[in-house]
């Protein structure tokens, strides 16, 4: 596909040319906690960078098709303003020449919805709007596919991140983009806004070029959901909760294991519970990284000198920990 943009309007900015991000997508609001967000797939490199746009307190935009990226941006700027999520998209639409080749959905953070399907979108395309989702794709394989998405999202168990996750998998199951698999990618922002973006994003995830996107992005998921356990499992050591620590870091390792982090995540976990003064909960999670990789060991020397162990004296002594039969 290759094409120039038409002249547009002043809103759009100067001609540039058409990038072809023709994709399957779901932006949602999560009614019980307020989270929003948006997940895609598509036979295009590094989808993620030009079709996912969130804001946590605003909204959560996609914009594919023949892509407009100034409707992420401009589309969160009048949503921060006060306008609804169908009012922003219908002004953007006016201001667009080239809007019967844009595919856009539109979620605010009260849960309104937009979406527009544009009349010279490539078949099969077409978009459904549900309670406080919506679903569009465009180039697929057959008119099943976002009506798929639509009943796997409502269907769905879990958090938003695992029932977007199910809807891009129904998409693909129903025939998916005609051309294939590439990239994917998932936002998801808090409900409310910190002033911090980077604490905001929640997931904020892409598989940039993989022949199972959908698949790899799922794994990353399950990854970043550990993470987020050990970071909560190392605010709980420094508010003093051992037992909420140990809780949450054993949750963290239930979803992921050993060899996936070269031994690094029980290795942290064991560095912070032993800068606690917890040195024989921290045994058996060092001993875990050792198993993976003994350079552990080594870096357990440099780490009094940098603030991470009070002295050279405990540091021996984790190595000791993690070195013994």
């Amino acid at each position: 596909l290759a094409a120039q943009q038409p002249e547009s309007s002043t809103d759009f900015g100067a001609a540039q040319p058409l990038r072809p991000v023709a994709t399957y997508s779901i932006l949602a609001r999560d009614p019980a906690t307020g989270e929003m967000g948006v997940a895609v797939q598509s036979h295009w490199f590094s989808v993620g960078s030009i079709v996912t746009w969130a804001e946590a307190g605003v909204g959560a935009i996609a914009t594919q098709s023949f892509v407009e990226p100034a409707y992420g941006q401009k589309g969160l700027e009048l949503m921060r303003a006060g306008k609804s999520a169908p009012e922003t998209l219908a002004q953007l639409l006016a201001a667009d020449s080239s809007r019967a080749v844009r595919q856009v959905a539109m979620i605010d953070a009260q849960g309104r919805v937009a979406a527009h399907t544009g009349k010279s979108s490539i078949a099969a395309a077409g978009d459904h709007v549900g309670a406080q989702y919506s679903v569009q794709a465009n180039l697929m394989d057959n008119a099943d596919i976002w009506p798929a998405m639509a009943r796997a999202f409502e269907k769905g168990e879990g958090d938003l991140a695992e029932r977007m996750l199910l809807a891009l998998e129904a998409a693909q199951t129903a025939g998916g983009d005609i051309r294939g698999c590439q990239s994917a990618a998932i936002l998801i922002v808090r409900p409310t806004s910190t002033g911090r973006p980077w604490v905001d994003r929640k997931f904020d995830l892409r598989v940039e070029d993989d022949p199972d996107p959908v698949g790899e992005l799922r794994r990353l998921v399950r990854l970043q959901r550990a993470y987020l356990q050990l970071n909560a499992g190392d605010e709980h050591v420094t508010n003093s909760d051992l037992p909420a620590a140990m809780a949450a870091y054993k949750a963290a390792m239930e979803l992921l294991t050993d060899q996936e982090t070269n031994g690094e995540a029980p290795y942290w976990v064991g560095i912070t519970l032993a800068s606690q003064g917890k040195e024989d909960e921290a045994a058996p999670y060092l001993k875990r990284a050792y198993a993976q990789n003994r350079k552990w060991a080594a870096l357990t020397t440099r780490l009094p000198a940098a603030g991470l162990l009070p002295d050279v004296a405990m540091a021996r002594r984790l190595i000791g920990l993690m070195t013994r039969p």
